[in-house]
């Protein structure tokens, strides 16, 4: 298993030396850290020896980019992402995290550490204590001062026969000028020039040859010749960031008036971009949002914006510099403004696409751009209650379903005590509180939260709020074994809202499947098994990921209560489909468990124990040992003992095992993987 490594977008040259010596450190040592100026090329360098390192580390290699954080607090959110740990418990975030990974052998990097110096300090002190089959890389400007850490310098490219900075230059002008040649003596001698002058700092050098096209190789060496023969106060800057400094400021110069008007407004994005966000962020005044399109294809071709594919990045170094002329300028706060407007129409356009046929994308793009709508929840607070309370409402269900629990009932919390104190986003709020709480397993507090959103739904008047606070109760009475309640209290309210609400929106369709999990949990298969034929047809209708997966689960376990296994197997892998295109933990460990009592059912003990034994990899991921409504428990129970009897104790723990470590992504593609019955049943045979 790699891991999430960046791809490498462009050649690498050169860095033998420092790959060497990783890869020695990295077998050597628990933790090691790349160091240097901004510009130096540490990511660069980590991307290609983490590769390199990955086959050593049997959980493979993980990937944390702390460059988007601007504070500590999504610090070990970040990282257990990285990591594949989806905690849904009540524990501290850093303690799940440590249990998470102390038995994991795998290479985590955190790249970008140096403006969390402190926080990153005590984190790895945690996880390198817990965790013994952990090794750490890290990048950062300056030795995080572990003990233990080894450093490794990442010095600029050699500039001695410039042979490395020299390939380098002309690597990257060939890019930004595909006719670029250096065939005569003056061009060759004004490439060296220029490695020369920017001490082989590979950014530097990049920046410089991203002026080839517009400008010969000459003109771009005189152009920074003139550049450093007026910086004459050394003290002010060392000499490599002054090298650096000079070379973005050239380019800045470079850049037409708009260009650089982008560049600024540009900086307050966090992650990853494309350009209708761009455009959203960025254009006010001069800088219409014709003139953000042409902006932004000037500053990827001066190299000032990287591009892959349909997305934009700005590299740190540079951000810091378009920053500093974003204070000049005076529009810190309008361009914070601009940026959490843009990304509050991200959250009403993917809460109102929820039930569409873009659920999925909606889902990714949500998941994407975490640390964006971080950034503009905490402008919003700050600023904007009202609109903070509308905004944490309509992004909390995503968060929820991508693992974010603690965050989602942090900010939550934060945006019901900034005010206002009544209003359907209050309404909404409390419901996605609720639902937090329920999946972390604090029922008491939950029931409470669903009495408040009840009351504040009867005050709204609004039928989402009131579908919204029955979906609440209904799920904790389901929760807390109490699902005859749970069938009245929805029943009462789908039938009230009916005429008002004819149409299957999300909250409806939630009610109408804890209906189904109510009469699955009092036997009453038959009308569940209806129900959930009807249901599902109304989310095929619309292309609904969510609720149609859940659904196959109820007809999984409806099947497999029925005594229908096969027919039990293949809803429940399709429930399984479903939840891995939305990555969704908690759900694919229910239906793991289900598809092995399926397996185990048709006398498949081997098969049925390794299953179990994935599933119980995903429970871990969560946080939990198992968990679901009560009916489960028999189901699980008579799993175990089917295929215990089947093929023996000894066979049964080994596949188990197997299973257990496979990997979460393995495991799964195993389970969902078929055979035709004829071949099951000629091995079964053979045994």
């Amino acid at each position: 298993m790699v891991g999430n490594i960046p791809e490498e977008t462009a050649s690498f040259v050169g860095r033998g030396a420092e790959l060497a010596r990783l890869e020695h450190s990295l077998r050597t040592d628990r933790l090691t850290t790349l160091t240097g100026p901004g510009g130096v090329g540490k990511t660069r360098l980590a991307v290609r020896a983490a590769a390199q390192a990955a086959p050593a580390h049997r959980d493979g290699v993980r990937w944390a980019d702390l460059a988007p954080l601007q504070g500590d607090e999504l610090l070990v959110a970040t990282v257990s992402d990285a990591v594949g740990l989806s905690d849904h418990t009540l524990r501290m975030p850093i303690d799940a995290l440590c249990e998470w990974l102390s038995d994991k052998e795998l290479l985590l990097v955190l790249d970008s550490c140096e403006h969390l110096r402190p926080t990153c300090r005590h984190l790895l002190g945690e996880i390198l204590t817990t965790s013994p089959g952990l090794t750490v890389l890290a990048t950062s400007r300056q030795p995080l001062d572990i003990k233990g850490e080894q450093l490794v310098e990442v010095t600029p490219l050699p500039v001695d026969g410039a042979a490395d900075a020299l390939t380098l230059f002309r690597d990257r002008a060939r890019a930004a000028d595909p006719g670029a040649t250096f065939d005569t003596s003056c061009d060759a001698a004004a490439a060296v020039e220029i490695c020369l002058r920017l001490e082989g700092v590979p950014l530097a050098i990049e920046l410089a040859a991203g002026g080839i096209g517009r400008h010969t190789v000459e003109q771009v060496a005189a152009r920074l010749g003139s550049r450093f023969d007026v910086l004459t106060d050394a003290s002010l800057w060392p000499p490599r960031h002054r090298t650096l400094r000079t070379t973005i400021g050239w380019s800045h110069e470079l850049c037409t008036p708009l260009e650089r008007l982008l560049w600024a407004r540009l900086t307050v994005l966090r992650d990853d971009f494309d350009e209708a966000v761009a455009r959203e962020v960025c254009a006010e005044g001069p800088l219409t949002e014709d003139a953000v399109v042409t902006a932004l294809r000037g500053l990827v071709a001066k190299s000032v914006v990287g591009r892959d594919g349909e997305r934009y990045r700005m590299l740190d170094t540079i951000r810091e510099y378009g920053r500093m002329w974003l204070v000049e300028l005076g529009e810190e706060r309008a361009a914070a403004d601009r940026h959490a407007a843009c990304f509050l129409r991200l959250a009403r356009r993917a809460h109102s696409g929820w039930t569409g046929d873009d659920q999925i994308a909606w889902y990714d793009r949500i998941a994407a751009t975490h640390a964006d709508l971080c950034a503009a929840l905490e402008h919003l607070l700050a600023h904007d209650a009202p609109a903070a309370q509308e905004m944490a409402g309509r992004i909390g269900f995503f968060w929820c379903c991508c693992g974010h629990l603690p965050e989602t009932r942090r900010y939550a919390r934060r945006a019901l005590d900034a005010g206002p104190g009544e209003g359907p986003h209050r309404t909404r709020l409390l419901w996605v509180l609720g639902v937090t709480l329920m999946l972390q397993g604090d029922y008491p507090t939950a029931r409470r939260v669903g009495a408040e959103c009840s009351r504040a739904a009867a005050r709204d008047g609004t039928n989402e709020g009131i579908l919204a606070a029955a979906c609440l109760r209904g799920l904790t009475d389901l929760m807390t074994g109490r699902p005859e309640r749970s069938l009245a209290g929805i029943a009462r309210v789908l039938e009230s809202s009916e005429a008002a609400t004819p149409v299957e929106t999300a909250y409806r369709l939630r009610c109408h499947l804890i209906s189904v999990f109510a009469l699955t949990g009092l036997g009453r298969l038959e009308e569940a098994a209806e129900a959930a034929v009807v249901l599902r047809a109304a989310c095929e209708a619309r292309d609904e990921c969510w609720t149609r997966s859940y659904v196959d689960y109820q007809l999984a376990l409806i099947a497999l209560l029925q005594g229908r296994p096969e027919a039990s197997a293949a809803h429940a892998r399709s429930m399984l489909a479903g939840k891995r295109r939305l990555r969704d933990s908690f759900g694919i460990a229910l239906g793991l468990d289900v598809l092995a009592a399926a397996i185990a059912a048709q006398g498949e003990g081997v098969r049925a124990a390794r299953v179990y034994g994935t599933g119980h990899a995903y429970w871990r991921m969560v946080g939990y040992p198992q968990r679901g409504t009560p009916e489960l428990a028999p189901v699980r129970e008579a799993c175990e003992r089917q295929a215990r009897e089947a093929v023996g104790d000894d066979a049964y723990r080994r596949a188990f095992e197997q299973g257990r470590t496979d990997g979460a992504e393995a495991g799964l593609t195993e389970a969902l993987r078929t055979e035709p019955r004829t071949r099951r049943r000629a091995a079964r045979g053979r045994r």
